[in-house]
């Protein structure tokens, strides 16, 4: 379903603000004090007000009727200003900005879901399984026009790897229904909390023994819409227990974050907290099945945050069917997903509307399948029969192989994980218009392969370590790097995950440092190998591109 975002400011970025007479309104601010800014400063002395006489007044001639703790809590410098009443946010943003305390001032924009339900009224004979094309097509999927094996090969993946329940992933998104089954056994609980009303871990969220509800500020993330106990059956839905469907991941953890209303909407600020509170209790995987459109520093801060922490994000590209930039996917550091239907075709139109389509752009990383996807139903443990369509439906196939991914190598990183599944990605499988061979816009490098990916990563490649103190400086890079080695080599050969050499570097006046471009290879994780005269190799060295 096209979910139009509730109040029209957070269409635009506030740079926009200023190319429009336009005014608009909102009732919330985030802002962020410098780090120049003292302490004693930063701290509120009260829900009005902070221990700065200049803030207080603008605090009081703007009417603050509280003051919220947000993003990163144990550095205590981002809040959420909740005026009275609404307010000219241009002019707010103006007031805040000028007293020179804070690194960026933003509207609180709200943000949506990425997906849309219906329920089939009639149940087809075959078994539930039959209905997840998206991880088996056999060709017989009868609610579109269907190519057989437009699937992510996933019964061939489980030959591989079901699942580590050590892995923990977070879902970020409307809640869950806590009690279906299909859950049984899966869902995290906080280890250090009590149910008692006391903050045992001193987390700053009392009694968050099931995750916690950003949205109502308690701690029951009951799903009241749907939209999340879906997307976390994708994910994680309890697998050979002769019930409903099967989850990408038979085995890891699922933190649940309420993040969205019942509207299925909800304030960047939620999503940043709970991007927060997942890194720092332990997620390894982050699914957002959210967005909106404007860009927020605060949010990008908790995202940088959870890579910095080796935390995977992965996020929907949302369903205008243009190259609108939606955020978290937008950001350099998510894994950003779109939508293809059961015959590789990107999804345009979704079946609940002929206006909507899977979004592209240059920040799109793949595709899955994400139309006509069924899933499990908020209110009833035996009701099977809602499918959805949507980005959000896509993005959980990738977190829940990321998931996967770990539970063979928990050493992973984010850029590890990002390039094998770039690389193993499937291309030109789609609408020859658009999946252009290597990277494109629609499909980006290709809609994913759980079977490849799997295959690739347990084959791994690994440094060779030889006494000959290579490194290679600076690592991650983006452009240029220089090699350096006790011994002299003759060639530095680059190979990508999949071991094919894309880049070779002569070096045959023997220099013992040698400095690189890299600036034609596409983002990912590589191996730097050195050679001798013989092409021996004397040492290698993975290198990230960022």
């Amino acid at each position: 379903m096209k979910f139009f975002l509730l109040l029209i400011f957070i269409l635009f970025q506030y740079g926009s603000f200023a190319q429009t007479t336009k005014k608009i309104y909102s009732n919330r601010l985030t802002v962020k004090f410098k780090s120049s800014i003292g302490v004693e400063y930063r701290i509120p002395k009260s829900d009005k007000k902070f221990n700065h006489e200049e803030l207080d007044n603008i605090n009081k001639k703007n009417r603050v009727q509280s003051i919220i703790l947000s993003g990163n809590k144990k550095k205590k410098d981002t809040y959420i200003l909740n005026f009275e009443s609404n307010q000219n946010v241009d002019h707010l943003i103006k007031q805040y900005k000028n007293s020179n305390l804070f690194e960026y001032v933003e509207p609180d924009f709200i943000g949506t879901g990425g997906g849309k339900k219906i329920e089939l009224q009639s149940i087809p004979n075959d078994t539930y399984f039959s209905r997840q094309y998206g991880l088996y097509n056999d060709g017989t999927f009868s609610l579109s026009s269907v190519t057989n094996d437009a699937d992510i090969d996933m019964e061939l993946g489980w030959d591989i790897e079901q699942g580590d329940q050590s892995i923990i992933v977070a879902i970020l998104d409307s809640g869950i229904k806590l009690d279906h089954p299909e859950f049984s056994g899966r869902l995290w609980t906080n280890p250090n909390e009590t149910l008692n009303g006391i903050d045992d871990d001193n987390n700053g969220y009392i009694d968050d023994i099931n995750g916690w509800d950003f949205a109502n500020n308690d701690d029951d993330p009951t799903d009241d819409h749907g939209h999340g106990t879906n997307v976390t059956g994708i994910i994680g839905a309890n697998s050979n227990n002769n019930l409903g469907y099967s989850g990408i991941d038979w085995n890891c953890k699922l933190m649940i974050g309420k993040i969205l209303d019942e509207n299925n909407s909800g304030y960047y600020s939620w999503w940043t907290d709970a991007i927060y509170y997942a890194v720092d209790n332990g997620a390894k995987v982050i699914n957002m099945s959210v967005g909106g459109s404007g860009f927020s520093s605060s949010m990008k801060d908790a995202i940088d945050y959870a890579y910095n922490n080796g935390v995977t994000v992965v996020a929907c590209m949302m369903n205008e069917n243009n190259n609108t930039i939606f955020y978290p996917a937008g950001y350099q550091n998510t894994i950003a997903v779109g939508a293809t239907n059961p015959n590789d075709e990107r999804s345009a139109p979704f079946f609940w509307s002929t206006t909507s389509g899977s979004n592209y752009g240059n920040h799109i990383d793949v595709v899955a399948p994400g139309n006509y996807i069924y899933g499990l139903n908020y209110q009833s443990d035996t009701n099977y029969n809602f499918y959805w369509g949507g980005t959000s439906q896509a993005a959980p196939l990738v977190t829940g192989l990321s998931s996967l991914l770990l539970a063979q190598d928990t050493d992973k990183t984010p850029d590890d994980i990002r390039s094998i599944i770039r690389n193993t990605a499937e291309d030109q499988v789609g609408n020859v218009s658009e999946d252009i061979s290597g990277f494109d816009i629609y499909y980006g490098y290709g809609r994913i392969n759980a079977y490849q990916a799997l295959l690739q990563s347990s084959l791994s490649i690994n440094e060779i370590t030889n006494p000959i103190n290579l490194s290679i400086s600076p690592n991650p890079l983006s452009t240029f790097a220089t090699v350096n080695s006790a011994l002299k080599f003759n060639t530095v050969l680059i190979h990508n995950i999949l071991g094919v050499e894309v880049l070779k570097i002569d070096n045959s006046s023997q220099q013992n440092s040698l400095k690189i471009d890299f600036s034609n290879l596409e983002r990912g994780v590589y191996l730097a190998s050195l050679l001798n005269d013989n092409k021996t190799v004397l040492a290698s060295k993975k290198i990230i591109k960022k």
